[in-house]
């Protein structure tokens, strides 16, 4: 059995080796950083370092590593203000596509279509749950409207997790003036139909167990508008991101490059971040400051001076990963998928440990072309983070319990598959974060609107951080909200160490 990494083709080759900024990693805000900060006339090296590419190829087919679900663009409007400044948002909003229906729950004795049509979904709860789906109706219709009270806030700029008294002091004087942003969620009570909607938060933020308002409505609220799909995933959206950087001058490191992009060490002057070296290279990439976009662990690995580095060090030790999204995935003819069943489908299992199952078809793509007549099934659940610990027995009875699920969703396609893949087991040269296209973490800082992480000031000064611990509770936009406030950083520290402008 062969797999491979997709392919993304890139300039290759770095233009220089010293840099005003190293952004280091493949997580989506840190390419936002790097293209904005190319944008703004900086020079940038984006390291991708642990990227996992749109898909791993098993068998010839390129298969998704976990299903990944976006909100619209027009929910995210501050993202969308830095997509504009780049050129991009047109171009990703117009790509970003509804599931049809938006979203399909699947209960034991209940399917439900949630259109994005306010009649046909109040016609649908209806038929299926009589009176109490005009209940279900008005907390859906309540829900998904609910993250536009909070878009104000947002759109400030908040310097969310703050760092310090005075910013904490300020922060707190934003959050007075926006008391939606503490909300009691819309999406509540007990009915079962409601429980399972409720279980597809975390598929769409970092948090372990979110705790506050804000954690819990507005991730939610915004995928409720139109749970959206981009084609090739996360991957690919940073892909765009990547694309953009180079045609702004920008430099990368990164699958296709010769000159490779996995880093052996960070390379610090004292505490002071000073370049990165490559595995089997002698050159030093050297830069002012550096932005990270990957997870704390691999961070972790690459600083190899301890002692100068105990604050570092101490900083990322914070986050702790509770939960990883464990995928399996089914090539089959589109003919031998049950009629009516949708393209974004969320089942309660009754599997206390598994918890929610959620199913996304995809387009079965080989040599880069879609494959007519033929589909992909996704399907993830959440498990404890030690599974990957417990040896590869124990992911192939977990793979086995979800292929018992999708074959209850399914009955009689399982006989007309043509693959069955699990990322985990199947996707090769994996390293570092990819093997967690999904973390749910805990942290050991202060939870401001219960939705941050990791401080994005390090205590290595000139050390960033614009990866998913740094807005957990925020999912996608959190990310990319990281990546903003981290070039605004950068920007800033740059400046007050340009001797030209006082």
């Amino acid at each position: 059995m062969s797999t491979s990494a997709a392919k993304l083709k890139l300039p290759s080759g770095p233009s220089r080796h010293v840099y005003d900024v190293i952004v280091l990693g493949s997580q989506v805000g840190g390419a936002l950083a790097a293209a904005l900060l190319a944008k703004r006339n900086h020079r940038v090296l984006l390291v991708e370092h642990d990227g996992m590419g749109p898909g791993y190829e098993h068998d010839g087919f390129v298969l998704p590593y976990a299903p990944f679900v976006a909100p619209p663009l027009k929910a995210m409007p501050a993202v969308e203000e830095a997509l504009n400044e780049l050129g991009l948002s047109t171009a990703i909003g117009r790509a970003l596509r509804p599931h049809a229906p938006e979203l399909q729950l699947v209960l034991p004795r209940n399917r439900v279509d949630l259109s994005g049509d306010a009649a046909r979904r109040r016609a649908e709860l209806t038929r299926e749950f009589g009176e109490a789906g005009e209940g279900i109706q008005g907390a859906l219709t309540g829900s998904a409207a609910q993250h536009e009270a909070t878009d104000a806030f947002f759109k400030e700029g908040p310097q969310l997790p703050p760092d310090g008294f005075f910013e904490g002091w300020k922060l707190k004087g934003q959050i007075k003036e926006h008391p939606a942003l503490e909300a009691t969620p819309r999406l509540a009570g007990e009915d079962p139909a409601l429980s399972l909607v409720r279980g597809l938060l975390p598929f769409l933020v970092h948090l372990e167990k979110p705790s506050a308002p804000l954690a819990h409505t507005r991730a939610l609220s915004q995928v409720l508008t139109a749970p959206s799909t981009y084609p090739g995933g996360m991957d690919a959206l940073r892909d765009v991101l990547t694309r953009r950087l180079t045609e702004l001058g920008g430099d990368v490191l990164g699958r296709d490059n010769p000159a490779g992009f996995i880093v052996e060490e960070l390379a610090f002057d004292g505490s002071k971040f000073s370049g990165v070296k490559l595995v089997r290279s002698d050159t030093l990439y050297r830069a002012s400051c550096l932005v990270t976009a990957t997870d704390s662990g691999a961070l972790r690995r690459l600083v190899t001076d301890k002692k100068h580095n105990r604050g570092l060090l101490e900083h990322l030790d914070q986050s702790n990963i509770k939960s990883l999204l464990f995928s399996v995935n089914w090539v089959v003819p589109e003919a031998a998928l049950p009629r009516g069943m949708g393209e974004l489908v969320l089942v309660d299992t009754q599997d206390p440990e598994l918890g929610p199952l959620l199913v996304q078809q995809h387009p079965a793509r080989t040599g880069g072309k879609d494959v007519e007549g033929v589909r992909v099934v996704c399907a993830g659940a959440f498990v404890p983070a030690t599974a990957r610990e417990e040896g590869e027995e124990h992911l192939r009875a977990l793979a086995a319990r979800i292929d018992e699920h999708l074959d209850r969703l399914m009955p009689f396609t399982k006989q007309h598959r043509a693959l069955r893949s699990v990322p985990y087991l199947d996707a090769g040269g994996v390293r570092g974060s990819r093997l967690m296209p999904h973390p749910l973490y805990s942290f050991e800082t202060e939870a401001f609107l219960g939705v941050t992480g990791l401080k994005q000031r390090t205590p290595a000064k000139n050390v960033i951080l614009a990866g998913r611990e740094v807005l957990p509770g925020l999912g996608l936009e959190g990310e990319l909200l990281a990546g903003m406030r981290a070039a605004r950083l950068v920007q800033d520290m740059l400046k007050k160490k340009d001797p030209l402008k006082g």
